[in-house]
């Protein structure tokens, strides 16, 4: 992943249909908000949905959110929610039901014609994978790799649990959300989720400790049903201002070692070597801040 990729702590769904969910969309707090135009759409509405996506996208992004679409399979269905979400406002698509790197592939090559058509920058409109399906797993690295478009990926807890004939629980779903953590890093991605099913959001403490476990499995934000959510992403998601003093110490002591010939070096105790220095940028590079507390941008 590069220091140009979005931050986004909290993805809220936002059923693009439904008008009084849009108006308030913006107001939530959320880094993205999805305008769905799948499951949460019965399928007599789809049509009305996508007519309604431009104003939705306009109503969401002018308080400066940004703006996420996601689209339907099949694919008859998926060209003409692509088409209407194709616009500059919009950011990403969010692919459901990917199992082999050829639908990204022919995504990223329709999206390639229709903003060359609109004369939006080439490569604007990033793709968020959705794995649902258990036979997708083999075949991570290569989705993952599949196009430069493929911003990162995430598990979508409750079809990939039917596909796998299990419960949605933390249990179950620990070893393939690693698996899209693992594969995300491989390939320079952004690694979304968590190792619990999205449509549990009654107990919020609960949601709260599964958050915290899955920043520390290495995810860097999820998507959320209920905005009651968003602010727990958002608070989990984000380094604490311990966290940042930790980081630039460790880097600060790391660069004075290098200075004087070693190649390691300790700081609060604990032995600092090249793994920690990098664990230290990523802390900075998600606070959004430098390294120096004194430099530009620095807090």
């Amino acid at each position: 992943m590069s220091s140009a990729s979005p931050i986004w702590r909290s993805m809220l769904f936002v059923p693009a249909h439904i008008e009084r969910f849009v108006a308030r969309a913006h107001e939530r707090g959320a880094d993205a908000c999805i305008l769905d135009l799948e499951d949460s759409v019965p399928p007599p509405q789809k049509a009305a949905a996508r007519d309604a996506l431009a104003a939705a996208v306009q109503q969401v992004s002018r308080a400066g959110t940004s703006v996420l679409v996601r689209v339907n399979q099949p694919w008859e269905v998926l060209c003409e929610d692509i088409e209407a979400a194709v616009m500059p406002a919009v950011q990403a698509l969010v692919l459901p039901k990917v199992n082999d790197p050829g639908l990204v592939r022919e995504v990223a090559a329709r999206l390639d014609r229709l903003e060359s058509a609109q004369g939006l920058d080439a490569g604007k409109i990033r793709l968020i994978a959705q794995i649902e399906d258990v036979h997708a797993l083999p075949r991570l690295d290569q989705i993952a790799g599949s196009s430069p478009r493929l911003l990162g990926m995430i598990l979508g807890s409750e079809d990939f649990s039917a596909s796998a004939g299990m419960e949605p629980v933390p249990e179950a779903l620990l070893a393939p959300n690693q698996q899209i953590v693992f594969a995300c890093r491989r390939a320079g991605l952004l690694p979304f989720g968590f190792p619990g099913s999205i449509a549990d959001f009654s107990d919020l403490e609960r949601f709260r400790a599964t958050i915290r476990l899955a920043r520390q499995l290495g995810f860097v934000g999820a998507f959320c049903i209920h905005p009651n959510q968003v602010g727990i992403l958002n608070q989990e998601f984000t380094p604490s201002q311990q966290g940042i003093a930790d980081a630039r110490g460790i880097l600060a002591a790391y660069e004075a070692a290098l200075r004087s010939g070693q190649g390691a070096t300790a700081y609060d105790g604990k032995m600092i070597d090249p793994p920690v220095v990098l664990r230290a940028q990523e802390v900075l590079r998600r606070a959004g801040v430098a390294a120096n507390p004194h430099e530009a941008g620095g807090s």
